[in-house]
């Protein structure tokens, strides 16, 4: 059996990048989970107390509101390293 040729030039080896961490805020986890829990006890206090004197007036706009708060602490959580 031939033997094969050897290749007479170096094979290309790409630079070496140093991969910096990303390092979420400090504010971030306690806003994200302030959130979901602000926008599950609006919701609660809702069902709960419907006759409540500043919740009564908003009606359904309440549901809104605490489903407002959950999607923004969604919308944090993807933002979480």
């Amino acid at each position: 059996m031939p033997k094969s040729k050897t290749r007479k030039k170096a094979v290309y080896t790409a630079p070496q990048k140093t991969q910096s961490v990303k390092v979420s805020p400090r504010w971030l986890a306690p806003v994200m989970v302030a959130s979901w829990l602000i926008g599950i006890v609006w919701i609660a206090t809702y069902y709960v107390v419907p006759d409540m004197p500043g919740l009564s007036t908003l009606s359904n706009w309440n549901l809104l509101i605490g489903f407002g708060f959950i999607i923004v602490g969604v919308v944090l959580s993807t933002r979480w390293r």
